[in-house]
């Protein structure tokens, strides 16, 4: 009984976290979670916080704290200076797509599209998602790889993918 009544808990936990997620915007979610403050950080310096908060619906790739972490020393600063404000929007939009593609979305689109699935960012650039077993992968346009590390963070105005490293447009 006692595992019954845990049960229960833990599931009406998850769901009442879940249905909170979804009434939080991408930036919200983002900023409520400690593997994404460097992006958080970014997308203010960046003055993206008004356009992800917007209706979208958007999907983001969001890199985790440790893919920025492994940037060449000093890339994090450097873009984060008032004078790259420009190009750090760039690269953030890069990471966007317009619409809510939650991870069985991409799957069948990999699967009907032999096994690649080239998507147009806000930015303007291309990535390619793929698989590598069970999971996605994104192909930048500089041929850097980057794998979905947690997929389908739901948000009230599209969905969140976190990645393992930091895509780069061309």
């Amino acid at each position: 009984m006692k595992i019954l009544k845990i049960t229960t808990l833990s599931a009406f936990l998850l769901f009442v976290s879940t249905s909170f997620a979804q009434s939080e915007t991408i930036v919200g979610v983002a900023a409520g979670n400690e593997n994404f403050t460097t992006l958080v950080t970014a997308v203010k310096a960046a003055d993206l916080v008004e356009t992800l908060s917007s209706e979208g619906p958007f999907t983001v790739f969001a890199p985790v704290n440790s893919a920025f972490d492994a940037l060449p020393s000093g890339t994090v600063e450097s873009l984060l200076e008032p004078e790259s404000k420009v190009a750090l929007a760039g690269l953030l939009t890069y990471h966007v797509v317009a619409g809510k593609y939650m991870a069985g979305d991409v799957v069948k689109a990999i699967k009907g599209n032999k096994g690649s699935f080239p998507i147009e960012t806000v930015q303007g650039g291309t990535i390619i998602l793929s698989l590598n077993g069970d999971k996605v992968m994104l192909e930048d346009e500089k041929g850097n790889m980057a794998t979905v590390v947690m997929a389908d963070v739901a948000t009230s105005n599209g969905v969140i993918h976190a990645i393992d490293t930091v895509v780069m447009p061309k």
